[in-house]
């Protein structure tokens, strides 16, 4: 992306429009008015633990760190383009591949903070991190529930809708397979009422 693309980009991200910001490939069918069903192929992501903060402090520093190595901080000095959505979730439980696109938690469980990689790269091609704290890892194809809403991205406002999607998906008999994770689409200054914010959480997939 060059300089006038960048300006642009940044131009249109206040007021939500992303289109020349790639989010990975899917699928999509309705559950409900509020909720969507998605199938993802495989994916890569760029990843960083942050440990001891509160939601929202971790996804910043998070982000900071993520997108230090998309802006060159890699050992090829390469910059990666940004994609869609920024995903944050808590560590409990997760096991992460060592290798060479933000749910509640306590502060010793820490935070998942996830950029993915956009398609045309692979794990071969793309530039090792320069900071030991940011991991590149496959994500494997998934089936998952999100619900969208809009304004705050508080912690308080991630916990309702946490706990509307896990009330509709209870309702119909859907099996969830892991923890909600909360999905970012857009940059920090777009205005609150154009953000598209989402918790998704993985689901059994029903023959």
């Amino acid at each position: 992306m060059n300089v006038v693309e960048q300006v642009a980009d940044a131009a249109l991200g206040i007021v939500g429009v992303r289109v020349l910001t790639e989010e990975p490939s899917h699928t999509t069918t309705t559950l409900t008015n509020a909720v969507e069903i998605r199938r993802y192929g495989p994916r890569i992501a760029a990843e960083t633990t942050v440990q001891g903060a509160d939601e929202e402090k971790a996804r910043s520093d998070g982000f900071r760190r993520l997108a230090g190595y998309i802006f060159g901080g890699n050992q090829a000095g390469e910059k990666v383009a940004m994609t869609a959505p920024v995903s944050q979730g808590s560590s409990k439980g997760q096991k992460i591949a060592m290798t060479a696109p933000v749910s509640t938690s306590s502060d010793e469980n820490g935070w998942v903070i996830r950029f993915f990689m956009p398609s045309k790269w692979t794990m071969n091609t793309l530039p090792i991190p320069n900071d030991d704290s940011v991991r590149l890892v496959e994500v494997a194809e998934e089936s998952v529930a999100a619900v969208l809403f809009t304004g705050s991205r508080s912690s308080q406002a991630v916990a309702a809708k946490t706990k509307e999607l896990l009330d509709v998906l209870s309702a119909k008999g859907v099996e969830t397979a892991g923890e909600p994770v909360s999905w970012f689409y857009d940059p920090p200054w777009t205005l609150p009422f154009r953000r598209r914010n989402e918790v998704v959480v993985p689901i059994v997939e029903c023959d």
